[in-house]
């Protein structure tokens, strides 16, 4: 008598098969989650930004906005960066999107606690580099837009 333990081809095909059902049912829903969060730090990073450049604006630059995130890096003498250390200078890579600061505007005649120029605006962008996803903005409104091709768009906020 013999003893037929194990599993047969067949079995074997079967729950391979079902195996990649529940895959082609999870990825996409994964892949959404994971676009979803990089765009949640995008949005997180502009709101930074904004926090950064009013408090700069306020404390250090005489009502006048930094030209670009190294500056809002650069601490006033006995100070602290006005933005923390995940975006330290323009062009940083974050969560699949680079983010600038730009000052706009004719810059101003003086300089601030930190010996840098000043602008009366500003634009921050954080730009996807990956197809399929939105790029955001905003400026010293405070809001924050949604957007093609780096000018406001819709506002998200």
């Amino acid at each position: 008598m013999k003893s037929n333990k194990g599993f047969t081809l067949i079995e074997l095909l079967i729950v391979v098969a079902i195996i990649g059902i529940i895959a082609a049912i999870a990825i996409p829903g994964l892949l959404r989650a994971r676009q979803s969060g990089n765009e949640a730090s995008a949005i997180g990073s502009m709101r930074a930004i904004n926090s950064a450049q009013a408090t700069y604006a306020a404390s250090c630059g005489q009502g006048f906005y930094a030209v670009s995130l190294t500056s809002l890096n650069t601490p006033p003498a006995g100070g602290t960066p006005f933005i923390g250390p995940d975006l330290p200078s323009n062009g940083v890579i974050k969560s699949t999107y680079t983010i600038t600061v730009t000052g706009t505007g004719t810059a101003a005649t003086i300089t601030s606690c930190n010996n840098l120029a000043v602008h009366p605006t500003y634009t921050g962008t954080a730009v996807r580099t990956q197809v399929g996803m939105r790029n955001f903005a905003t400026d010293q409104s405070g809001t924050i837009f949604d957007t093609t091709n780096g000018a406001p768009g819709t506002p998200i906020q």
